[in-house]
């Protein structure tokens, strides 16, 4: 690897560490062995190299989430059995990735000042929904877009209110199973 990706590197190990805001580029030549005026002459400035760390950590994020939930997958298995397995991955993943995650809720709160991440999040919350759509209510986006727009936003809802639950309280998180049973009693009512 050269200068730019070992400062990619240590910032991501940075954001995993010790978030966003509390990075400094200290902690990043330190993480990645690459003297502090790599940090300028590759990225202008600390902020854009975490911008950037940020977005491949998301991309990575998106990537590995997508492969979590369509790996045995059993074709004959209904919907609700589909949905309770895939939402089994997804608090999987609040597991593994709970770092990112942490993130992620930390730049909501400075969202208003980071126009360039908040940007990419809504990029990226667009995509989301209609991943979450077509894998959740097996929704086509290109056949069937604003069907695809609502449920995915529905679906994105659901999973942030569940994963701030999650990173609350992870031991009373409900299950693939529990959360099935919660939109089955919310739609009776």
């Amino acid at each position: 690897m050269g200068n730019r990706e070992d400062l990619l590197a240590g910032a991501k190990r940075c954001l995993m560490e010790k978030g966003y805001s509390r990075t400094t580029a200290r902690d990043i030549v330190n993480a990645s062995g690459v003297s502090l005026a790599a940090i300028g002459y590759h990225f202008k400035s600390k902020e854009a190299l975490m911008n950037e760390a940020l977005f491949e950590a998301m991309r990575e994020w998106g990537d590995d989430l997508g492969a979590t939930l369509a790996a045995d997958v059993d074709p004959a298995a209904t919907p609700l059995e589909r949905f309770e397995a895939a939402w089994d991955r997804v608090i999987e993943s609040f597991t593994r990735l709970r770092p990112l995650w942490l993130t992620q809720f930390e730049l909501l709160g400075q969202i208003d000042h980071l126009p360039e991440v908040r940007e990419q999040l809504v990029r990226g919350v667009q995509e989301a929904r209609l991943g979450l759509a077509e894998l959740f209510a097996g929704v086509d986006p290109e056949a069937d877009p604003e069907r695809a727009r609502l449920t995915g936003a529905f679906y994105q809802a659901v999973l942030t209110g569940f994963l701030s639950q999650w990173l609350l309280d992870p031991d009373s998180a409900l299950t693939g199973r529990e959360v099935a049973a919660a939109l089955r009693a919310a739609a009776e009512h």
